[in-house]
């Protein structure tokens, strides 16, 4: 691990920047990204701006390491699918843990999530390389349970099973990022998640599922 002029990092400096990432985490979650300044980074870790440069080059590059670390993480969201079923029961059973892991890393990532869909929005391909990387996760999986479905005559020859995927994925993707919102609808968290277990089934196989 380097500092931003190419010195390796020692142990203590490794902690240093850790500190640091730890805390513009933590200060995400309460304000808003504009918002957070290098002082107040470095103020909150204990040290200096001086120090926080030495490791970032703005608040945008350390936001980009959190975002890098996150996306790496969303490699598990690979394994909600790999080997699983989507015939009968088992079919149901991998559309609720599918929706309940996807959920659940939302939640668990949501301040970094909002930043990188920020900057996706805004256009910087650095942000939207992670924010495919982290949907590609789950998509190619997807497609390729459709496509699988698909070949043994469990759907139709027409249906296009990229589309189906990416359709589906952006819906979790909208429906996660937006589970604060659905309680303004009436909408509990406990009947959030059976009813898009329920629209991703119907999605991937076409069929209503067997419970």
């Amino acid at each position: 691990m380097r500092t931003v002029d190419g010195r390796v990092a020692g142990k203590r400096g490794q902690a240093t920047r850790q500190k640091l990432l730890d805390c513009l985490s933590e200060m995400l979650s309460s304000s808003p990204y504009r918002d957070v300044k290098v002082i107040d980074v470095a103020r909150r870790a204990g040290t200096s701006p001086a120090t926080f440069y030495q490791y970032f080059p703005d608040v945008e590059g350390a936001v980009l390491e959190l975002a890098e670390e996150m996306a790496a993480e969303s490699g598990a969201l690979t394994e909600l699918l790999e080997g699983r079923s989507w015939t009968g029961r088992a079919g149901w059973q991998t559309a609720q843990e599918l929706v309940d892991g996807f959920l659940e890393f939302w939640r668990r990532n949501d301040a970094i999530l909002r930043v990188v869909d920020l900057g996706a929005a805004e256009g910087d391909k650095r942000f939207y390389k992670l924010r495919m990387k982290i949907l590609n996760s789950v998509n190619s999986s997807l497609a390729a349970s459709v496509a699988e479905l698909q070949s043994k005559g469990r759907l139709d020859k027409d249906v296009n099973p990229g589309a189906i995927a990416g359709a589906l994925v952006a819906m979790l993707a909208a429906v996660a990022s937006h589970q604060k919102g659905f309680s303004s609808w009436g909408v509990k968290q406990a009947e959030l998640k059976p009813n898009l277990a329920l629209l991703v089934h119907l999605g991937v196989t076409g069929r209503k599922p067997t419970k």
